[in-house]
């Protein structure tokens, strides 16, 4: 496979019309000129070739997959992302559904630095079990308070614990102060316990304070940051997973403005392998049962892109979060498998107890995965 292949999924008529919008969708992400307005040649190398259209099993649905040469890339990603869903995400009814790459588009992307196996080698887990996550919050307590939350849950056996994606830095709790707070609490706990606890600070700001924040996590030990690419950027994600040594976790912000039954880009495809490409070690996305509408369908097609053979590039840990109940963990677990990150925040917090909380879920999964 040497082209870049996508399916999208046309709302349309009839058959006819949905060639006629593929035809259309080549052109609009390519050239962006009507058929008949090239120099000779150019269409046949640069517009998109549209390879079949068939019916997508709904009134009015047609799965169309085009083909695109690399040439209309170059080399960097913005223009892949262009070219993927630009233009035609101002239109209706064009809903990107699938994802082919040829190895000389994935050979420029970093994907995982660290992935599933890494990731376990920096939480030193020898065993194959499920990871747990939980989040310091929420907005609005001190850096002393987040602090202590981080101790608390790295006491407890947590294996990551994360920022909540909201910290950001505000006033009651700065970001230098929260990020030097929390990774001494977490410290402070491994070392009381034997732990291995990782603190995954929030990094996502302004881009001219990014490297300056990704200076200080990785001066005072953090191993781990976490980032929400729509917010940023996803080729900001690719330069720090590229340019830093320090494990990527992705947050979903934003990412539902695209998901919509009709249009924008299927949650698979943008968390399961685009978030993956761009140099996510863990991708959080909201559990199905929990407070977000994704299905449980969607979450295992995101598990399958994370975990599923891309290039030559590791596998990325699914991080189901979004209401997850800490009393339902060992059920998602065994749904899930092993290769997952579990991320419970609401629940833990509901407990008159957090430390004991977060121990009885400890328990729960070490004892299903014994």
């Amino acid at each position: 496979m040497d082209r870049i292949r996508v399916t999208y999924v046309l709302t349309t008529a009839n058959r006819e019309d949905a060639h006629a919008k593929a035809r259309d969708i080549g052109f609009e992400q390519t050239v962006e000129l009507p058929p008949g307005t090239l120099p000779p040649g150019l269409e046949e190398r640069i517009v998109g070739t549209v390879e079949t259209v068939r019916d997508a099993g709904e009134e009015g649905r047609f799965e169309a997959v085009l083909s695109y040469d690399p040439i209309a890339v170059g080399d960097d990603l913005p223009q892949l992302l262009n070219l993927l869903y630009g233009n035609i995400s101002l239109m209706s009814g064009i809903r990107l559904t699938g994802l082919e790459l040829p190895p000389a588009v994935l050979g420029r992307l970093p994907g995982p630095r660290f992935g599933i196996e890494g990731v376990r080698r920096l939480c030193a887990c020898d065993d194959e079990r499920p990871l747990l996550c939980a989040a310091a919050k929420p907005v609005g307590l001190s850096a002393v308070e987040l602090a202590r939350l981080c101790h608390t849950l790295a006491t407890s056996g947590i294996d990551l614990v994360k920022d909540d994606h909201g910290l950001a830095n505000q006033a009651s709790a700065p970001f230098d102060e929260r990020v030097k707070q929390c990774q001494d609490a977490v410290e402070r706990a491994n070392a009381r316990t034997g732990g291995h606890t990782l603190y995954v600070p929030n990094v996502t700001g302004s881009v001219d304070t990014l490297r300056d924040r990704l200076e200080l996590v990785r001066s005072i030990g953090c191993r781990a940051v976490l980032l929400a690419p729509l917010l940023i950027g996803l080729d900001t994600v690719r330069w720090i997973a590229e340019g830093t040594v320090l494990s990527v976790f992705a947050h979903p912000a934003l990412t539902g403005a695209y998901f919509h039954p009709h249009h924008g880009i299927t949650p698979d495809v943008l968390l399961g392998t685009v978030f993956r490409a761009i140099g996510s070690d863990g991708v959080i996305y909201p559990n199905a049962g929990g407070r977000f509408p994704l299905t449980r369908r969607t979450c295992e097609a995101i598990n399958r892109r994370l975990r599923a053979p891309l290039g030559g590039m590791r596998a990325a840990f699914p991080v189901p979060g979004g209401g997850v109940d800490a009393a339902r963990v060992p059920y998602w677990t065994e749904q899930y498998g092993p290769d997952t990150v579990f991320l419970v925040g609401a629940s833990l917090y509901a407990e008159p107890d957090l430390e004991q909380a977060a121990r009885r879920l400890v328990e729960s999964v070490r004892t299903v995965w014994a």
